[in-house]
């Protein structure tokens, strides 16, 4: 494949797929846009700041289809940031004992949150929510849902 093949190809892709090395922030800024970036920074920085000293984020590459994620794990899946083209999504998946949890915590999160979560699919390791974080309501509902998967070790008002 020539080089403005390969250009065009990764210019209408909807994600990072270079194969040589996760994206730096500079790039992740470029793809995903100025202001879902701020989010990303964001919800980075709220995840440090409840969990100090819990989480060290890893690039994965998914390949050609999934692109780089970065992934955020401690024993158990968190949660994974997929940088999109003009877009930030984040991907939370909820075993059955978390499932009963967001129950709980239904009056907290947006009516939007609501329905992307009772209209994610349900797999046998849990079910996959995956949210575009381009609000603070959203980020808002992304520290509960969090708070759900692991106690927040910080008080914070992030």
């Amino acid at each position: 494949m020539n080089k403005s093949e390969d250009q065009r190809n990764s210019e209408a892709a909807v994600r990072i797929v270079s194969p040589d090395a996760p994206p730096d922030a500079r790039t992740v800024k470029s793809w995903i846009g100025a202001s879902a970036y701020d989010y990303w920074r964001r919800l980075g920085e709220m995840i440090d700041a409840l969990y100090p000293g819990v989480f060290v984020p890893e690039w994965l590459n998914g390949g050609k289809k999934h692109g780089w994620s970065l992934r955020y794990k401690k024993s158990r899946s968190f949660c994974t940031f997929i940088p999109e083209r003009n877009a930030f999504k984040l991907q939370i998946t909820f075993g059955s004992k978390e499932r009963s949890k967001v129950a709980l915590v239904r009056d907290q999160i947006s009516p939007g949150t609501l329905e992307a979560y009772d209209n994610a699919t349900t797999y046998h390791d849990g079910k996959w929510l995956l949210l575009t974080v381009d609000d603070d309501v959203i980020l808002h509902d992304t520290k509960v849902l969090l708070s759900i998967k692991r106690k927040p070790k910080a008080n914070s008002n992030s």
